[in-house]
């Protein structure tokens, strides 16, 4: 059975740790190595710049990862028609072992045209995994078609890539895209207020 608990400040019943971590900008987020959906390299610093929404799920997923990244897809959507927002939405595997690049390029384009898939060895994803305190686990590991217990949150990023807000599996996507248009505004303001540039 392969474990991954990495959120030292949540419950540790099952509920609590899929919420995501507790509320605060504690050290949530880092320099990551791994590979995008096109085959190419992919890092933080890709993403610099951008607003971006990182989803943390696995492409055999039944209905849960499916749900959300259509959440997603259509929030960005409302977002940039809402408030002329650009945001990247990025999917990063939890299941190395069965999604390849190949995989998730095919996954990603179901759900939306900027959508970034990212995938890399068990250790690249352990990695990112600690770093963004995402708690997966497979089960009914003697199946060939097992599943992935996950964290189901959605971490907005600022461009400077630095951890801004996690959203839960509580809002829809009129209440993610308003929670995220929120939180981008109050970063511009803080931004005018520093005299520095807006994103």
């Amino acid at each position: 059975m392969t474990f991954f608990f990495i959120c030292p400040e949540i419950n540790k019943s099952s509920q609590a740790v899929k919420e995501g971590p507790s509320a605060g900008k504690a050290a949530i987020g880092g320099p990551f190595t791994l590979v995008n959906h096109e085959g190419k390299k992919a890092t933080e610093k890709d993403f610099i710049g951008k607003w971006t929404v990182m989803y943390f799920g696995f492409t055999h997923c039944p209905d849960i990862c499916p749900d959300e990244l259509q959440k997603l897809a259509s929030a960005v959507e409302k977002i940039k028609k809402k408030a002329g927002f650009e945001i990247v939405p990025v999917f990063i595997s939890v299941d190395p072992e069965r999604d390849t690049v190949d995989q998730v390029r095919e996954y990603v384009k179901e759900f939306h045209p900027k959508l970034v898939g990212l995938t890399g060895t068990p250790s690249d994803i352990k990695n990112v995994a600690r770093s963004y305190r995402v708690y997966y686990m497979k089960t009914d590991v003697e199946d060939s078609d097992y599943q992935v217990d996950h964290s189901i949150v959605m971490y907005l990023m600022g461009p400077d890539m630095q951890f801004v807000k996690f959203f839960g599996k509580n809002h829809d996507d009129e209440s993610l895209a308003d929670g995220i248009i929120k939180e981008i505004k109050q970063y511009q303001g803080q931004q005018v207020k520093k005299g520095a540039p807006t994103l």
